[in-house]
Parts: C-alpha cells; structure tokens; sequence
C-alpha cells in the first residue's frame, strides 16, 4: 500500500467506526472542544448498515452524552421495558425462574428495546451537527506509523482491484486519513484491533478474548401475538448442558419482534451449527406461538465479545486507543454492550482532547487505560467477571447457578469467593476432533417458521463484488484440507451463518460426507456478513478476515 502515491488529510482525530463507541467519542470530542476537526470512518454503505444488536439498551450512555435526549422527538428510543421473563429451556417444556432471584443488575426496567442501526444513525446527525465529518463506505483497511512506530493515521481500501490483486480500470487508490490520534472502535474481532494488539503486545497479562455468535431475525407478528415492551430471555434446549448460549425475544413498535440466539464460540463438538440450533429453537412449544401467521423481515450475525474484565487488552498504544466491542465490553449475563461502549468513546474522548490541549499528538494516551476500571465500565464488568469461566467449567446447570449467586455476592457485598477466574483456552482450541463426536441430525427447514442460510442471507441484502480479491485469506490451503476437513470434518461449513464455506467434490457438488478425500475448500466470499466467526473458531486460526471495499457487506434496516 505504501507504494502507491495517495492523497491524504490530516484531522486532530480519526475514528474508525461509526457505532456506538465511535460515534459517542467524535461527539464528545466536539463538545468539548468545537475547534477540534474529527473524522468518523465507516465500512458500511451508510452509518447502522452493519451494525446487529438485541437490543435492549441501558441508557447510562446517552445520558451522560446526550442528556436532553429525551426532549428530542427524533430519537430511536421509542420502547421501553414492561416486563421481563427468564426461561429455563427442555425439549418440551419450560420453567420461568421468579424475577426476585435474580440478581437487581439483571432488571430491564428503565432500559429500551432498540434498533441500535438506528441508534447510531441517530448519533450520527447529532455528530454532524456539531460538525464531525462522517464518511460511509470508506473501509480503513491499514494503519500508518510514524518513524517513531507510532500510530499516525489510516489508510482506506482501494477500489477496483481485480480478483488477482490486478488494478482494474475503474481503480481508484485509497486515502490516507492522518491524525494526532487515532481511534479503533471496529466492534468485536476488527482487523485493525488484531493487528495493534499484535504489533503493541497489548494482550500480554491478560486472559485470551473470549466470543460468542449471536444470530438475529426481525419479525412482524400478528397483533394478538404482540406485547410491547416485552424482554425474554432463556437457557438450556436446544443446546446441551455442556454447551453455553441462550436466546432473546424483544417485542419492539409496530407488532415488530428481534429474536435472536448466542453461541459461545468455546463449544467442543465441531458438527454444531448455531444457525441450525438457532432454527431449532423457534420450533421449542414456548416459543413457536410468538412467530404462528407472522412474517420474517430481517436476518443477520455478528461476533459478540464475551472475554469481559479479565480479556481486555491494553486499550492504550502509540497514537491512539481501542474504544467499544474493539476492546471488549460487553456484560455477557445482561447481553449488552452498546452502554459501556458509549462510555468508553466518551472516556478515550475526554483524555484524547486533554492531551491535545496539553499539545500532545501520537503519543500512547496512557490516561484512558489507567481511567477505565475504575470508571463506570470497569464497576460493570467487574461484578460479572466470573460469570463466563463459571459457566464454561461447570456446564450450564451448575454454572449458571454458581454465576447468579457470584453474581448477588458482588452486588450485596462487593468481593467474590472465587477471586478472579481464568478463561483458558481461546476459542479456535476449543473445538475437538470430530472423532470425539457424533454427527448432529437437523431437519430440513419449512419456509415458514425455520429458513435455510442463503434465503436468510439474502434477508441482509449482502453484497459484494465478485471480481475483488476475497477478503477471507486462507494462509495455508493445504493445511486446511489435512486439519480442519480430515481432523475437524469441516466445522467452517456449519459455524458460519451465511454459507460463505463450502468443500465441493470433484464435480463442484457439494460433498456432504465431511470423510470425504477428493475435496476442495470453496469461499463464497459475496454471501459474508461480516460476523468475524471464521476468524475466530478456524482451529488452526488459518482464516483471517480483512475489509472488502468499502461499503459492501450486509445493509442492515431496523435491525
């Protein structure tokens, strides 16, 4: 990339990623100082294209950003939580846990049900407003470094590059976006995160990331099947008891219901499919009934971080710092994020403009690194930090039962019994080899309830030009035919949720039998939708996900 002559521009700051987390910094940046010239980066064809939540919303966040939000007829938060239910899942049956067990952090009430797409879209007029520039479709694709190594600005994606890395006719270089300090707010397992954390070591002393896949539909449902303001969440069926993940059903506006599934990505059985148990699960007595006469509206998957307190990296390096999902905060027992990632968007934006102040620029803003535990984001996932390892080293029975009562230790008195636990291992050495286990049977979908992945992904409107180099790099594509194919029995053909994977026969048919021998691995890169799964769970970590070019992916509508 260095080699070809770019135009560039220079900012005080440059964010990458316009979600909650980046949003939040470029607008705190302004208010704090209107005379600093701030740049938002999106990969999305417009601000929300990409961004897939639950979601249920505490509005700490906005609050503090925005505190008159509620006077603005605009704003997304149109429903507010009336009830909420807990389930216990089995094959036919259900149990509602009583809502005074659960620990008081658990309650939904004064949170929203949201869109965050169009939380976000919010955020961003108000960005705009105050004069923050917002570029959609310009992907940052690499970082730049100073002659001292630190972080100096970003380079976008060029454009119209051939699949065999040929400039086309219509090929338009990248520019270079410089800045004083840079921003990293990509969400869960972004390209740019990986490689700082890489290059600067900042995952050294801490607990290895730790990801869950969280698949999601919109639906509209009949009226009599509708209860605004309704929050459900559930454990158990499908998934075994030694498998983590459960499932949500948010009842938003206008007979609009989010249901959705997680998968922690540290399961062993290398036949799962979480899109095949996500299906399955709709089908359960106590769920189906919600969905009877409505209609599928949306579809899509995202990589959700689950690591919390002990798998933060470092979020401070030269030049810059990782704000939101980048760096990992999401509280995984209440599902959400998108509060802690506006706080610390605020946070890195308040020392970011003091060191600019102070006449500061590309050095390593240790001041937000050594702020966020002790801030309302680190008091967050503090008192749940146990709640992860707890689950994955006891299943789900015991586990999640040990994890409520840490849970109501921390809240009533502030220490736990069991200190801090370890994650151990990552992911990707999670997955087993498919000798260990038996094939898992899913039938067919009906087309009406349960889907197949390329009609659901056809629900994302994904799109991506076929001609460009494919952005999911396999590093050794002999290793994954010996590994993941003959060791693993292909689980990459099942943990992705758009079908982007394939190994094919001799004849390009499909080779249903994961023992075949005359095979070969087939990227359907057109059909991602930028969940970062792959990037994860490949047991070899052979698949690395970059950007496409900018502005193509999934274009997400209220989701």
């Amino acid at each position: 990339m260095s080699e070809i002559e770019r135009e560039s521009m220079e900012f005080d700051v440059v964010v990458v990623g316009a979600g909650p987390a980046g949003l939040a910094a470029a607008i705190r940046l302004k208010q704090l100082d209107p005379d600093l010239s701030v740049v938002v980066l999106e990969k999305g064809g417009e601000v929300g294209a990409h961004i897939l939540s639950g979601a249920v919303v505490d509005p700490i966040g906005i609050d503090r950003l925005l505190p008159d939000w509620r006077e603005d007829a605009d704003h997304p938060f149109r429903t507010p939580v009336t009830d909420d239910h807990f389930l216990v899942l089995g094959p036919a049956g259900s149990v509602r846990l009583p809502n005074i067990l659960m620990p008081p952090l658990m309650n939904n009430h004064g949170n929203y049900i949201v869109s965050l797409g169009n939380v976000c879209r919010w955020l961003a007029t108000k960005a705009e407003a105050l004069g923050v520039e917002i570029y959609p479709g310009f992907a940052a694709a690499d970082l730049i470094y100073g002659e001292g190594g630190a972080v100096k600005g970003v380079v976008t994606g060029d454009m119209g590059v051939e699949r065999d890395g040929s400039h086309g006719p219509g090929f338009t270089p990248g520019m270079a976006l410089l800045g004083k300090y840079v921003l990293i707010g990509e969400g869960a397992r972004g390209s740019l995160a990986k490689k700082l954390i890489g290059k600067f070591g900042l995952g050294a002393g801490r607990e290895p990331g730790k990801f869950g896949i969280g698949l999601k539909e919109l639906w509209q449902v009949k009226p009599e099947n509708h209860r605004p303001g309704l929050v459900q969440h559930s454990f158990g069926w499908p998934l075994d008891m030694k498998t983590g993940g459960g499932s949500f059903l948010y009842h938003l506006e206008d007979n609009t219901v989010a249901v959705g599934f997680v998968v922690h990505l540290n399961y062993k059985n290398p036949y799962l499919s979480p899109f095949e148990e996500f299906q399955r699960f709709k089908t359960h007595p106590a769920i189906r009934g919600t969905f009877e006469g409505g209609k599928r509206l949306g579809y899509g998957a995202r990589a959700i971080t689950e690591g919390g307190w002990q798998s933060v990296p470092k979020l401070s390096f030269p030049g810059g710092a990782l704000i939101g999902c980048a760096a990992g905060f999401v509280n995984v027992p209440r599902i959400k994020g998108s509060h802690n990632a506006v706080l610390s968007g605020m946070l890195a934006a308040e020392h970011i403009q003091a060191a600019i102040a102070a006449g500061r620029a590309n050095d390593e803003p240790i001041e937000y690194e050594n702020a966020w535990r002790s801030s309302a984001i680190g008091k967050d996932l503090k008192r749940v930090r146990n709640v992860k390892p707890l689950w994955s080293h006891f299943g789900t029975v015991i586990g999640v039962g040990l994890g409520g009562l840490d849970m109501w230790l921390n809240t009533l008195f502030g220490v736990s019994p069991f200190g801090t636990l370890a994650h151990g291992k990552t992911d990707a050495a999670s997955l087993e080899p498919a000798a260990s286990h038996r094939k898992i049977e899913y039938q067919k979908p009906d087309g009406v309830l349960t889907f197949d992945r390329l009609s659901s992904v056809f629900l994302s409107n994904t799109n991506h030009e076929e001609d460009q180099p494919i952005h999911l790099q396999v590093r050794d594509m002999d290793l994954q035919k010996r590994s993941e194919h003959d060791v693993y029995a292909g689980p990459s053909t099942r943990y992705c949720p758009a079908g982007v994977y394939e190994w094919v026969d001799a004849d390009g048919n499909s080779a249903a039998d994961p023992t075949a021998k005359d095979v070969r691995f087939v990227i359907n890169a057109q059909n991602c939708v930028h969940c970062k799964t792959c990037d994860i769970k490949d047991p070899n970590q052979n698949i690395n996900w970059v950007t496409p070019q900018g502005g193509e992916g999934p274009v997400y509508q209220n989701m």
